[in-house]
């Protein structure tokens, strides 16, 4: 006569049984750790061409904390900066995310997260990198052009009309004035101090070294940022998830939608279409973009 099974061992039989059957986005036995990749310049580099902002990837932060059955949410980063506002703000949202849904955060380094990208990377409960990706740049920059000089050379004349002192502050066809130069450095000491406080609320004790060498705007190789506090420790994201939840967890990318319908959706509005119905005009635009985003990435040897 066969001994009665209990409902415990029933199910768990099932599931040993049936489980290889089951999709693994399906079963919750299994640990998933949504990655989101936060990749390229922070901020507008040109009016048509955007670079990494809040408002592009506030969904895909979402996405990852309401993804089912996850145990945290994996940041790759891969970005030499830019804006501090929405370097901030993106930091912020991954804050406030991981506070509401209980979820620890981990950031991935790839290349480079410096300046704005290692804000974001602040981001997470814990920074790994590679021994060869540039960590840091705690500081703030800013530059222009002179021309004044050229503008005679070639004959033409300023002329601007202003209604306030300093509304032409560091234009860059009218000589330097010291007083100007004096206030855009206390605006740079100003934003510097809050990228300050960010990093020592992220990192706390775990920062090592003189304050003066960390928050110099300086950048090391992935090794020195550990021994720094920038960084936890070396490694890649596969390994280090798989050591914390297993062999099977699974690790998602969240995206942005792809493939004709959304190519074309983004190309009906906004300044997509503006760029598309007059391609021409667009072009010298797009060449600055393309060498002020090269030259951003350039600082750091990339």
């Amino acid at each position: 006569m066969n001994e009665p099974v209990t409902a415990g061992r029933s199910s768990s039989g099932l599931l040993d049984t049936f489980g290889k059957w089951i999709p693994d986005r399906f079963r919750s036995d299994i640990p998933v750790v949504p990655v989101v990749r936060l990749s390229g310049v922070i901020g507008a580099v040109t009016p048509l061409r955007p670079g990494m902002s809040l408002a592009g990837v506030a969904k895909l932060l979402e996405r990852a904390f309401a993804t089912r059955n996850a145990k945290a949410v994996a940041l790759a980063i891969n970005s030499p900066g830019g804006s501090p506002v929405q370097s901030r703000l993106i930091y912020l949202r991954i804050r406030a995310l991981a506070a509401e849904k209980k979820l620890p955060v981990y950031a991935f380094v790839e290349d480079v997260a410096a300046s704005g990208g290692y804000m974001i990377a602040c981001g997470a409960d814990e920074i790994y990198c590679d021994p060869s990706s540039i960590v840091g740049s705690i500081g703030v920059v800013g530059g222009s052009f002179g021309f004044q000089e050229l503008i005679k050379k070639i004959g033409v004349e300023r002329r601007l009309y202003t209604a306030g002192e300093h509304k032409a502050q560091l234009d860059p066809f009218l000589p330097e004035d010291p007083g100007d130069v004096a206030r855009v450095k206390a605006l740079q000491q100003e934003i510097h101090a809050l990228f300050i406080s960010l990093v020592k609320d992220s990192r706390g004790a775990r920062l090592k070294g003189d304050e003066d060498k960390l928050f110099s705007g300086e950048y090391w190789a992935g090794g020195t940022s550990v021994a720094l506090g920038l960084s936890d420790a070396i490694g890649d994201l596969r390994a280090v998830l798989r050591g914390k939840f297993g062999d099977k967890v699974r690790t998602p990318v969240i995206a942005a939608p792809t493939g004709l319908l959304s190519g074309l959706m983004r190309k009906s509005s906004g300044a997509g279409a503006e760029a598309s119905l007059d391609g021409f005009a667009a072009l010298p635009d797009q060449l600055i973009s393309a060498l002020e985003t090269r030259a951003i990435w350039a600082k750091y040897g990339f």
